[in-house]
């Protein structure tokens, strides 16, 4: 059995960043969200890319990091050099989760990290060493495309040559388990690391 575990909010906790990063530019979270969404009225600034969604652009891996920097710098009108969703970015693994992880490949489980993520925390998650428990790494900034978008499991089913019912996914967003599972994919929302134990219980992984 392929198992696809989401990063996080499942096998790490989700670490947000936002509010530190209005704060360390001097602006309020609501505002720094409404500009890199294209919300925010200022995003008109010559040469900015207007209403582009700067989140869904890094996610989907069209835009590097230093990317959506010198674009939220043009709307703005503030001037961003450091990376600070690298550097603001310290998440903490939830260890009942990682305890399962290597519990299902003793079982001879193959076990993907299939996630949507940006460049700076890919990084800041491969210095960590925090996909070393996992087979393989999908990403969707690599893949050019997120979650719950179908061709995010697509390529993986692809990649790994298994069908649908060969593979299982975790996931903490409801909206994510749901595109699984209309692909064929058998899915657990999770919860918990107790929860999610019971489940593979079930299916006689654990």
């Amino acid at each position: 059995m392929v198992c696809i575990f989401d990063m996080g909010g499942v096998v790490t906790n989700t670490s947000l960043v936002e509010g530190r990063i209005a704060e360390l530019l001097g602006i309020t979270e609501e505002e720094f969200i409404a500009l890199c969404t294209g919300s925010s009225a200022r995003v008109n600034a010559p040469g900015s890319k207007a209403r582009e969604n700067l989140f869904a652009a890094a996610s989907n891996g069209t835009l590097s990091a230093k990317e959506f920097w010198k674009e939220f710098s043009l709307r703005s009108g503030l001037s961003v050099h450091t990376d600070w969703y690298h550097w603001l970015f310290h998440p903490s693994k939830i260890e009942g989760t990682w305890r399962i992880i290597q519990a299902l490949k003793e079982n001879g489980n193959r076990v993907v990290c299939g996630t949507n993520t940006i460049e700076s925390h890919y990084l800041n998650h491969m210095e960590r060493g925090d996909y070393q428990i996992f087979d393989q790494t999908y990403t969707s900034f690599l893949m050019g495309v997120s979650k719950p978008a179908p061709e995010f499991w697509r390529i993986i089913l692809t990649a790994e040559n298994i069908s649908p019912e060969d593979a299982i996914f975790i996931d903490d967003k409801s909206e994510n388990c749901e595109a699984a599972q209309a692909l064929g994919i058998r899915t657990h929302q999770f919860t918990s690391p107790e929860r999610l134990e019971e489940w593979l219980k079930s299916l006689n992984l654990l």
